[in-house]
């Protein structure tokens, strides 16, 4: 339990401070700013054999806000990405004889630095830091119904933007390379873990070696009069290995939402069609 306690001090303490670095530097000039909130339904495949060794599959539903803001680090090249993603499943297994359930709370920062920049096209690499929460529900085991999913980690992203008339399509690539994550040990009740005190090897560090997971985003804005719709697909693909236990969790979704740009006066938000978007 202190290594968990110290585990989620730590991700306070960075997003608290990547709070207060970003309220600091929209004092200094103006950046734009282009957010947008999405919804996402789609399916999802679950397969957590802490819980049952049958995979799991059915509706998904998401929402996320995806923010972009443009930075003065770097020569003002540098584009600080926030994602916040709130996602849900229903599932049941092959024989639709019992359910299991899935939610999860995703927060992604993120910063890029241009590549490649073009007349309409821009190609950014670049990394940053991401934290979750969630778990998984199943109605079939009184024992042990629920696994419990927390980690953080250290991730590695690709990102291309291609302006085509009014069009702009955004692909984004992000993986985690070293982090940490929580896992039981094989045949460990989470009574022992919480209510004993029996919670030793339950942290492990996380990379290639037990952790294999991809975000694949590809996004389209459309402007209309003076809205911009935008249309996206996220596929989350997340699987580990750890102490003898697999889980691996797949959703597909189609999103829909709003997208609006703005600029940082001080903190305050204003439209303003005179200044350049984050994306060129």
């Amino acid at each position: 339990m202190k290594k968990t306690a110290l585990l989620i001090a730590i991700w306070i303490g960075l997003l608290c401070m990547a709070v207060s670095q970003e309220k600091h530097s929209s004092f200094l000039e103006v950046d734009p700013v282009n957010q947008a909130i999405l919804l996402g339904v789609g399916k999802s495949f679950l397969n957590d054999t802490y819980l049952s060794p049958l995979k799991y599959s059915g509706i998904s539903i998401s929402l996320m806000h995806d923010r972009i803001k443009g930075t003065s680090y770097f020569n003002n090249n540098l584009l600080l990405q926030q994602q916040f993603l709130i996602q849900t499943a229903i599932t049941k297994n092959p024989t639709a004889s019992s359910s299991e359930y899935y939610g999860n709370l995703d927060y992604r920062l993120t910063g890029f630095y241009p590549l490649f920049v073009g007349s309409n096209l821009r190609f950014y690499g670049g990394g940053g830091w991401e934290a979750s929460l969630g778990g998984l529900y199943n109605m079939r085991n009184s024992n042990n119904p629920g696994s419990l999913k927390l980690s953080t980690n250290f991730s590695l992203s690709a990102m291309a933007i291609y302006n085509w008339k009014i069009f702009t399509f955004r692909w984004q690539l992000t993986t985690p390379f070293a982090g940490m994550l929580f896992s039981p040990e094989y045949g460990h009740s989470y009574y022992e873990i919480f209510t004993l005190g029996n919670n030793k090897g339950t942290l492990h560090f996380a990379s290639f070696h037990n952790l294999q997971a991809l975000r694949n985003y590809f996004s389209i804005d459309v402007p209309v009069h003076n809205i911009t719709f935008r249309a996206a697909y996220l596929g989350d693909y997340y699987d580990t290995h750890v102490s003898e236990l697999v889980t691996r969790i797949v959703s597909h979704q189609f999103m829909i939402g709003f997208a609006v740009e703005s600029l940082n006066f001080g903190g305050k938000k204003v439209d303003n069609l005179s200044f350049p978007s984050v994306y060129y």
